[in-house]
């Protein structure tokens, strides 16, 4: 009998890194196509480098050896990667997709100029910045396309080969800005080269099997630390290999076409949820991966459609009906869940069940409904939500108080989300120091949280939420600056177009700081208030409080 019929073999391994790109190099080391693509970020890679400089442990890899075919990527951070040797076992990487293709497309890139342009020209390019003093990161990317590094950026593609590392040595001594400590740098550069050489990898090498049960040994031995997320288990468990495009690959998909329409990057699990919702199940958050993957495996093409069209009845609703401009400002992904969940079994609900949505909406964001909600809440919430996409006519709304007004702002509170879109609205004429009208969600959308910029920059009160403003400067000018050097009609109207009331306008004009702040953030939360009363949500008893950070 082969091992192939027999239980899987666990094998705890270190492996040195240089070893496991090596394997990549030569095809034995593979990533089957049902993984997620590279979505990591440049601070993400950077961060990784830096773990291992300091010899940090950055998670253990699964692999699986196999004589199984398996289809998987013939690219690897934009390296083309040959076939698997024939008549030889082959080794899948299950969980570790982000960091081993982070370390192989910087480690392994050559010296040849790419032919790349926008971001994927820069992004595999990772530099050591030597003779940098303190705890920071002196790992960096290099944007610029105009101008080459400084000479004391040692490119990450030399540390493994040696030549292209005695060539940067020589560089570096030829340098006349390094020449006092040149020795220092390029034994900086020796010592980080060699901790590379020697740094060594956990992995669990799992022998034999089939991917199922290859899949079911690895969730129960990962149980803490970075282990591969639900939606790619199921994707796993759902894969076959042929042509179709695995669930991870759709849902990949599904994000991309969402992002294009500008409302920004619904987080995978997310889609993940609304699929296992529309599917039928309940535990849409329980990790029991086999369950879910017998039950959606016939009918995923079928299910993954369905939830695509009510995940855009969702954010139509979201954008057009409550006025939520972006993903990134949903208070709770669970609602977009829930949303999708509801519009697939009623795609054209009554003006009066539109109605209550939107309500329901407003009151779960203020209260933070869902902040801590456990498994069997969602499933209750979930539940009541298809009652109500079906024939019943209401949901329960009673008993959620609104939380005070935040006094800091922090994206990772659904509260300041709440109050940012709430804002957004309220003030969508505001104008600039010329009279011209800004596009806030333009910038929003750029920026991120940096397109609220500080007016106080220093003293009591900065991080409060009244203490921001979307406002577009001249090149050194500050918020404060350009407010204070508006005065009469003008100033003011500009002011008021930002929710900056007069008296607090008059205070920025006195010097008392602390007042504009009180004043501002006073005139917002009654305003909110009065906002809030249009759905009959109950607001909180004090005035202001803590945001708590409660969001995914």
């Amino acid at each position: 009998m082969s091992n192939e019929d027999n239980q899987t073999v666990v094998k705890p391994e270190i492996i040195l890194l240089e070893n496991l790109l090596d394997e990549i190099t030569q095809g034995r080391l593979r990533i089957p196509k049902f993984q997620r693509p590279f979505v990591w970020r440049p601070e993400q890679m950077t961060d990784l480098f830096d773990s291992i400089d300091r010899s940090f442990p950055i998670g253990s890899l699964l692999i699986w050896e196999t004589n199984l075919p398996l289809a998987s990527l013939d690219k690897i951070a934009d390296f083309k990667i040959p076939p698997p040797p024939k008549d030889s076992r082959v080794s899948y990487l299950l969980d570790g997709h982000q960091r081993l293709s982070t370390l192989y497309g910087c480690l392994r890139r050559s010296q040849e100029p790419s032919n790349e342009t926008g971001q994927s020209s820069w992004m595999w390019e990772v530099f050591r910045a030597l003779g940098e003093q303190g705890d920071r990161n002196q790992f960096r990317h290099w944007k610029k396309p105009t101008s080459p590094p400084p000479e004391n950026y040692l490119p990450m593609r030399s540390v493994l080969r040696t030549m292209d590392f005695l060539s940067f040595a020589r560089r570096l001594e030829e340098s006349e800005k390094f020449q006092e400590n040149v020795s220092e740098l390029i034994n900086e550069a020796e010592e980080l080269a060699q901790r590379f050489k020697s740094y060594q990898m956990a992995a669990v090498r799992l022998v034999g099997g089939d991917l199922k049960r290859a899949v079911r040994v690895f969730s129960r031995l990962n149980n803490s630390g970075q282990s591969m997320s639900p939606d790619q288990m199921v994707s796993a468990l759902t894969y076959k290999n042929d042509n179709s495009e695995s669930l991870a690959e759709r849902i990949s998909t599904i994000q991309e076409d969402v992002a294009s329409t500008g409302f920004g990057t619904i987080p995978s699990m997310t889609i993940f949820r609304a699929i296992l919702a529309v599917a039928g199940e309940e535990d849409v958050q329980e990790a029991r991966w086999e369950v879910l993957a017998d039950r959606v495996r016939e009918g995923l093409a079928e299910y993954v459609d369905a939830t695509e069209i009510a995940l855009y009845r969702a954010i139509d609703f979201l954008r057009k009906t409550v006025g939520v401009p972006l993903a990134r400002l949903v208070p709770y992904n669970a609602q977009i869940m829930l949303l999708v969940a509801f519009f697939e079994i009623s795609p054209n609900p009554s003006p009066a069940k539109l109605e209550t949505l939107v309500k329901w909406f407003w009151s779960t964001s203020w209260s933070g409904y869902f902040a801590g909600a456990n498994t069997t809440q969602i499933k209750l919430i979930l539940q009541e939500m298809k009652a109500f996409a079906g024939d019943v006519d209401s949901l329960d709304l009673d008993g959620q108080v609104a939380r005070p007004f935040p006094d800091r702002f922090d994206m990772r509170s659904a509260r300041i989300r709440s109050f940012m879109i709430w804002e957004l609205q309220i003030f969508d004429n505001r104008i600039d120091q010329n009279g011209d009208k800004i596009d806030a969600i333009s910038l929003l959308a750029q920026s991120d949280t940096g397109a609220y910029r500080h007016i106080i920059t220093r003293g009591e009160g900065v991080s409060n939420p009244a203490n921001r403003i979307i406002l577009p400067t001249s090149p050194g000018m500050s918020t404060k600056r350009t407010l204070l050097t508006l005065s009469g009609r003008q100033g003011t109207l500009m002011a008021r177009s930002h929710g900056i009331p007069d008296s607090a306008l008059e205070k920025l004009h006195q010097g008392d700081n602390v007042g504009f702040i009180n004043d501002r953030a006073l005139y917002l939360a009654r305003q909110e208030r009065e906002f809030m009363s249009r759905f009959d949500v109950v607001p909180a008893e004090k005035l202001s409080a803590d945001a708590d950070i409660d969001t995914e």
